[in-house]
């Protein structure tokens, strides 16, 4: 294992009340400290560095800068972020979900894993201005137009649509912006051991929306099965944090891929492992990750294990040194 150290994620008590400290989906480092968001609200955090921990909260709710689909209390599952070119980028999910089985009945049971639901505002991308670390009025892709209606006709993505993100269904999982290329990297679907990157370019349409400028264009690499967790940009590479597609806890790596001029198939060996990353069983699942300004890249993790919470309340991400 390279060098690793780790550093503490303080959040407020309205943070730790809605468990954003314990559901950390996605990371960028900032000009003062980190954005990051969870999976399970429809805001966003910013934590500043403060000499020996990263804290001193604030929260953005999404609603608060575009309009989302189902209104601003539904979740947005927001499973990425990117900072660029003077704009923060957030992206849900697009996936749908299925009930999770709680009732010991297995009646009860089996009716829950037969309810699929359909939650609109996982069904974004929306791209914010900052001024000093301070985000605006945003736009969005959302509503008819968002991504996956471009989808319907996609001779591989289209059978997908209709399952469950955690069922190899449609599930956006990371984000990247390279100049004017914005990367999504799926979680889902995985065909045939081949993971898939969609590399798409906006505009703007009025009404503070964003349309798809071009088609979407296609990527697949050869990841060994695993699907993509999240996408982090690393000069003219991109670094992947790869793991399960399905509810399992690992194995999970970061790759680095430098993205060619057209679309197609990449190959294992045109990609890099980085680094193998640690997992727990049913706990510690690596789920975000950030390439600081020092080279050291930090990793957030989804349903922490109790030794990564702190007694102030806080959240203790790993930072490696590769």
């Amino acid at each position: 294992m390279d060098d690793v150290e780790q550093v503490e994620l303080r959040f407020d008590h309205a943070a730790r009340a809605a468990q954003t400290h314990t559901n950390l989906s996605a990371i960028r480092q900032g000009s003062a400290g980190l954005w990051v968001a969870g999976d399970e609200t429809a805001t966003f955090e910013h934590l500043t560095w403060l000499g020996d921990h990263f804290g001193d909260q604030r929260t953005f709710p999404l609603a608060d800068y575009v309009e989302l689909p189902a209104g601003p209390e539904d979740e947005a599952d927001i499973e990425g972020l990117a900072r660029a070119n003077g704009y923060l980028w957030l992206v849900g999910s697009h996936s749908l979900k299925r009930k999770k089985v709680k009732s010991k009945d297995p009646e009860k049971a089996a009716d829950r894993l037969a309810t699929v639901v359909r939650e609109e505002n996982r069904f974004i991308l929306t791209r914010l201005p900052l001024h000093d670390e301070t985000p605006g009025p945003g736009t969005i892709l959302a509503g008819r137009d968002n991504l996956t209606t471009h989808m319907r006709d996609d001779r591989h993505l289209a059978p997908f649509l209709e399952l469950p993100g955690k069922d190899n269904g449609l599930d956006v999982e990371g984000i990247a912006v390279v100049s004017e290329r914005i990367y999504l990297g799926l979680r889902g679907p995985v065909l045939r051991g081949w993971a898939v990157l969609l590399e798409l370019r906006l505009e703007e349409a009025g009404r503070s929306r964003l349309r798809l400028r071009e088609p979407y264009r296609k990527h697949f690499l050869d990841l060994g099965g695993l699907g993509v967790r999240d996408l982090c940009p690393d000069g003219d590479s991109l670094l992947i944090l790869a793991g399960p597609t399905m509810d399992l806890d690992g194995p999970v790596r970061i790759v680095r891929w430098r993205p060619g001029t057209r679309q197609g198939v990449v190959p294992e060996g045109e990609l890099e492992t980085v680094i193998e990353l640690p997992y727990g069983v049913k706990s510690d699942h690596p789920e975000g990750l950030a390439l600081l300004d020092d080279g050291r890249i930090m990793v957030v993790y989804d349903s922490p294990s109790p030794a990564r919470i702190t007694p102030a309340g806080g959240v203790l991400a790993d930072v490696f040194t590769i």
